[in-house]
């Protein structure tokens, strides 16, 4: 009994580790500091100077699918319409510590 229930556990942990996906660790306080340098003269104050429509504001985010740290680093790694990306000019956990900050900016509204 006690070599099946190890078993089961081991399948379950394997599972587990095989199907589950890396959590994204940013920090938000060094995004802070990566948006003033590279995305602020856009998106000062969660705005957005080329598409005043699409903003950084929770609302926003969520109207156009944008409201997760998946959706905001593939973005800003790969750019759209007129968003550059910064994929090669920032480092991938600089892109994830940025997203952090949009996020949470967003939840406190900017």
């Amino acid at each position: 009994m006690k070599k099946l229930i190890s078993v089961i556990l081991l399948a379950f942990a394997a599972i587990t580790l095989t199907f589950s996906r890396p959590a994204l660790a940013a920090d938000a306080g060094a995004g802070k500091a990566v948006f003033a340098a590279n995305c602020a003269a856009c998106h000062l104050g969660g705005k957005n100077v080329v598409n005043p429509m699409k903003t950084l504001a929770k609302s926003d985010l969520e109207k156009y699918g944008m409201d997760s740290m998946e959706k905001i680093v593939y973005q800003v790694t790969n750019g759209k319409n007129a968003m550059p990306a910064f994929q090669g000019r920032l480092k991938p956990d600089q892109i994830e510590n940025v997203a952090a900050y949009v996020l949470e900016q967003s939840e406190a509204g900017w």
